[in-house]
């Protein structure tokens, strides 16, 4: 990928044990998941797949994806600020 180019569309993986099924309110900040940062959406839903399927004995523990280049360039004219 050449960086002139191509947009990078990062995307964060992190999760954690929710207080309530109801609302995204996490019981304790300093347990959340930092699973990683990934270069496409693609490769975050392999990894977010992943760890939701580890977890899925627990019900309270969600997994989420958050599309970084929308927080990093939310007009989508490749310009920060």
């Amino acid at each position: 990928m050449s960086e002139d180019n191509d947009t990078q569309l990062l995307h964060l993986v992190f999760g954690g044990e929710l207080e309530n099924l109801d609302h995204v309110k996490f019981r304790n900040l300093e347990e959340l998941d930092i699973v990683g940062i990934y270069p496409n959406y693609e490769k975050a839903q392999l990894a977010w797949k992943a760890k939701a399927q580890q977890t899925v004995d627990n019900a309270h523990m969600r997994y989420f994806i958050v599309h970084m280049h929308k927080l990093l360039d939310p007009d989508g004219d490749g310009k920060f600020g």
